[in-house]
């Protein structure tokens, strides 16, 4: 390992030159392969950190999809239905609980996965890399890699795709630095640890936590974590579903998280599973048609003939009504916040996409009236008193 290594380029072509290091001792991170730039870099240290704090939190190999410093999914090792093996594109063959993890991260929101950065908690295995071969991604960090794997990602971008090492027992100073317009900021890392004892202050009427939602709500608290504020996360199954990052307004963080949820769920409604796609059809194309054949724009764009690039016979418009009747079908599904809600809005807009349990700070002046909302819903709702903003 070396002290410092030159990067590609900085956040844009222009910024140069661009390297990262460390003042004292040795980089943790080796590049196996292909040259990474700046944000590369940014999103594999921020995805690192996500996964391993999955793991040490669930006991699951842990898996993230990155792009711009956000997660736009991250997931734990829970083995795939039939429904979402075929929303997933995994295919019918067995995997292993870290491609099963990398494959739910990439599936929760795969319009904003497209060209990722993916971090693995476990050794990168050959099912992984096959999955990653497939998906136009950037570039790869994890503990390890098997040789097979190693092999199938060496032939992905004509032999430039990036695959980065990181020691996983490499622990930074606890303070940390920036620098912004010349000026260094400093600040104690932020290692609070989120595990099930952030769950127990139960504020709501109902009191009944089941596992798989202490689990789902921990999964969300930590994906929040690594999250550009402010943030809210909706999770279900051992994976995120929806993340709202960076929005000035927190009501739109839960509508933005709420409608990726959403989205995430129609494309497991009959209608979407049947669409008769074309067998040519790219998987990135395929990912496209689905989001238009979801929204509004359906009828706009292939009622003139467009349909005929993408599917063997004309598909039936998926109507308003279909849609909120499927919606109304999902339920069981988990929120967190990076910081209080302060008002009931946002409890109302996450039932909407089958919210039942939730976990943030409190502490606003409102929090009788978003209690109040959510016992209205016979919600469990736990404030955890910690703020969880990243920036």
């Amino acid at each position: 390992m070396a002290k410092e290594l030159a990067l590609k380029y900085g956040c844009n072509p222009n910024q140069k030159p661009s390297r990262i290091y460390v003042e004292d001792g040795e980089l943790p991170v080796t590049v196996l392969n292909g040259r990474p730039g700046y944000i590369n870099f940014m999103d594999a240290l921020n995805s690192w950190q996500l996964v391993k704090e999955l793991k040490a939190a669930t006991g699951l190999p842990s898996a993230a999809s990155f792009k711009h410093v956000s997660p736009a999914g991250a997931a734990v090792g829970v083995e795939l239905s039939e429904i979402e093996r075929k929303i997933y594109f995994t295919g019918d063959g067995e995997l292993s609980p870290i491609a099963s993890a990398y494959a739910r991260a990439r599936g929760a929101d795969r319009m904003s996965s497209y060209g990722d950065f993916a971090a693995l908690s476990d050794i990168c295995d050959a099912d992984t890399a096959r999955l990653l071969k497939k998906e136009v991604s950037d570039g790869v960090i994890a503990p390890g890699y098997t040789e097979e794997a190693l092999e199938i990602l060496r032939t992905k971008k004509n032999g430039n795709y990036n695959v980065i090492q990181i020691d996983p027992d490499y622990v930074p100073a606890p303070i940390e630095h920036k620098q912004v317009f010349g000026i260094t900021f400093e600040q104690g890392r932020n290692e609070i640890v989120l595990d099930e004892s952030v769950l127990t202050n139960i504020v709501t009427e109902n009191k009944n936590l089941p596992e798989e939602a202490k689990r789902d709500l921990i999964i969300a608290l930590i994906t929040l974590k690594y999250t550009q504020s402010n943030s809210v996360a909706y999770a279900k199954n051992g994976q995120v579903i929806g993340v709202g990052a960076g929005q000035q307004s927190r009501v739109h963080c839960t509508r933005l998280a709420g409608d990726k949820a959403d989205h995430w769920w129609l494309r497991q409604a009959p209608q979407v599973l049947n669409l008769p796609f074309r067998a040519d059809i790219r998987r990135a194309d395929r990912d496209n048609c689905i989001d238009v054949y979801i929204g509004n724009e359906y009828e706009d764009i292939l009622a003139d003939g467009t349909w005929e690039k993408f599917f063997t016979e004309k598909p039936a418009v998926f109507t308003d009504e279909e849609k909120k009747e499927w919606l109304k079908k999902n339920s069981g599904v988990s929120l967190g916040s990076d910081a209080f809600f302060p008002f009931g809005d946002n409890i109302e807009r996450a039932r909407k996409s089958g919210v039942q349990y939730v976990v943030e700070p409190g502490g606003s002046i409102r929090d009788d009236n978003v209690i109040e909302t959510c016992n209205k819903y016979d919600m469990v709702m736990a404030f955890n008193g910690i703020r969880l903003f990243h920036h």
